[in-house]
């Protein structure tokens, strides 16, 4: 049938839906009129989504990590905090960040992203300016663990907003923007540090240390207040979309997947499909093994200060090795899209890492140390977004089955931010032996999970080439049905999808 004649019927259908009337709309516009209109789409994406949800991770990783500034302009000392007690104030956060990711992500999918992701912002900035009020080690673990509980429904959630708005050969790219954040907010945590410790260390009486969290706390609660106004819901109830641009964004992501991205049934329907899907437990392990990879973040500080500098070089030799970091995130992420492929862009970074972890453990040679530096940060941030990125690619529909997939995978994976804490003790410096070496072990693990997943994807695509299994392509997610769409269209669209591997 026709594609107009399809749409028209299904506008003037006595009981057409409200999707199938914007479905048809999308279908009834010419090739250019669509083109234009996605193009315009994707600017308002680009300039109001991405950029807001950019300014947000860099806030959020600044709350998350200060404490690491924290540590060099000398918490320990004001809190009387030994090794360990520090050690467990930075994994408490975690524990908390692990607990609420699924939660959060399931709530979030049935609510207004717009309202609940702003208001965990201004929630977590308040506890972040609050720290500076701490005097003991037990104040420090209360609010290290609630900060993580308010913000993890930050980070998984945004995943799963990008996923409900870009097609697979856009989110990637998107995903390593997103996850820029994390270097870019390591990168001003060092200079906003480095300011504050040289220049408000002893003001009314309050050490640098707090001043770090009263101010980056501040910040963040101010930013949230524009938050509520600049960020999207879904495609389906955005108020700053045009009726036009409301029905392109569903009807491409149509045509990217084979489906609609709405749910049918309750949470529990999208839940249980997650977690029966053996796939989602490779990609936990996956991130897993990245998110070791990376821990030296939490004490990227303390590393940099075994160089043998000072407090403010120490906290300004901090900058480049996160600069690097983003640039290399961004570029593989990129390149990921473009050549469809997840994989390799998971494996050499990680490799690189592995150089880092080893050169860091075998010399004390001060330039080879900080180049070694330089590639653990750029080796391990550089698969993180990818790895996100390709669990929402293969794991697509329906919407409650995707955000439990990727909120399990972050939680998962952060949990491992937990026991490296125990590594980085000052008796272990300079060479922190066990740390780089596990780091390593871990990293190679993420490189053999990730051959494993492409050599399992590559073969499903055998078999979807071979005409096999066409009624299950898409394993346990619901396939909605458009009503004025035959049967022969619908299978035609779900057998031209491939998984990306």
């Amino acid at each position: 049938m026709d594609e107009k004649a399809v749409a028209h019927r299904i506008e003037n259908a006595d009981d057409a839906s409200t999707l199938d009337n914007r479905l048809a709309q999308a279908q009834r516009m010419s090739e250019e009129e669509y083109l234009d209109a996605e193009k315009r789409l994707k600017r308002k994406l680009d300039i109001r989504l991405m950029a807001a949800i950019l300014v947000i991770y860099i806030l959020n990783y600044l709350d998350r990590n200060n404490i690491a500034a924290a540590k060099v302009a000398g918490i320990e000392k004001s809190l009387h905090l030994a090794d360990t007690q520090y050690s467990s104030a930075v994994s408490l956060l975690f524990a908390g960040y692990v607990l609420m990711q699924v939660p959060s992500n399931i709530f979030l999918a049935q609510v207004r992203p717009s309202i609940y992701l702003p208001t965990c912002m201004a929630i977590w900035g308040i506890i972040s300016t609050c720290t500076a009020a701490t005097q003991s080690a037990g104040g420090l673990y209360a609010a290290r663990f609630f900060l993580g509980v308010v913000e993890a429904a930050f980070y998984p959630g945004s995943l799963f907003l990008l996923s409900s708005w870009y097609k697979r050969s856009e989110l990637g790219l998107r995903c390593a923007i997103l996850y820029s954040g994390s270097q870019i907010g390591s990168a001003f945590s060092g200079l906003i540090a480095a300011g504050i410790t040289e220049g408000l260390d002893g003001a009314m009486g309050l050490a640098a240390w707090r001043w770090i969290f009263i101010i980056e706390g501040s910040i963040t609660v101010f930013l949230s207040l524009f938050a509520f106004f600049i960020l999207p819901d879904f495609p389906s109830n955005t108020r700053w979309l045009t009726p036009q641009e409301r029905a392109v964004a569903e009807w491409r992501l149509i045509k990217d997947a084979g489906q609609v991205d709405e749910d049918e049934g309750s949470w529990p329907s999208g839940f249980k499909a997650a977690f029966a899907d053996w796939r989602l437990y490779v990609f936990a392990l996956m991130f897993f093994c990245v998110l070791v990879t990376t821990s030296t973040q939490n004490f990227f500080p303390a590393v940099v200060q075994t160089l043998g500098f000072g407090r403010i070089q120490t906290l300004l030799l901090t900058v480049p090795p996160y600069a690097v970091g983003a640039a290399v995130c961004i570029t593989n992420n990129l390149s990921a899209d473009r050549m469809r492929n997840s994989s390799f862009h998971i494996m050499w970074p990680l490799a690189v890492a592995i150089c880092g972890f080893v050169i860091g453990a075998a010399t004390l040679n001060t330039g080879a140390r900080y180049f070694a530096m330089i590639l653990m940060i750029a080796g391990g941030h550089g698969a993180n977004a990818v790895v996100v990125a390709w669990t929402q690619k293969t794991m697509l529909r329906p919407r409650i089955k995707r955000a439990a997939a990727v909120a399990f995978v972050n939680a998962f994976g952060n949990s491992a931010q937990i026991f490296p804490s125990y590594m980085y003790t000052t008796a272990a410096a300079p060479r922190y032996v066990l740390a780089m070496s596990v780091n390593s072990g871990f990293a190679l693990g993420g490189i053999l999970l990730a051959l494993f997943m492409r050599l399992v994807l590559l073969r499903e695509n055998k078999r979807l080439e071979s005409g096999a299994d066409v009624s299950n392509v898409m394993r346990g997610q619901v396939v909605k049905e458009i009503e004025g769409i035959s049967e022969e269209e619908r299978i035609e669209r779900r057998t031209a999808f491939r998984y990306i591997a």
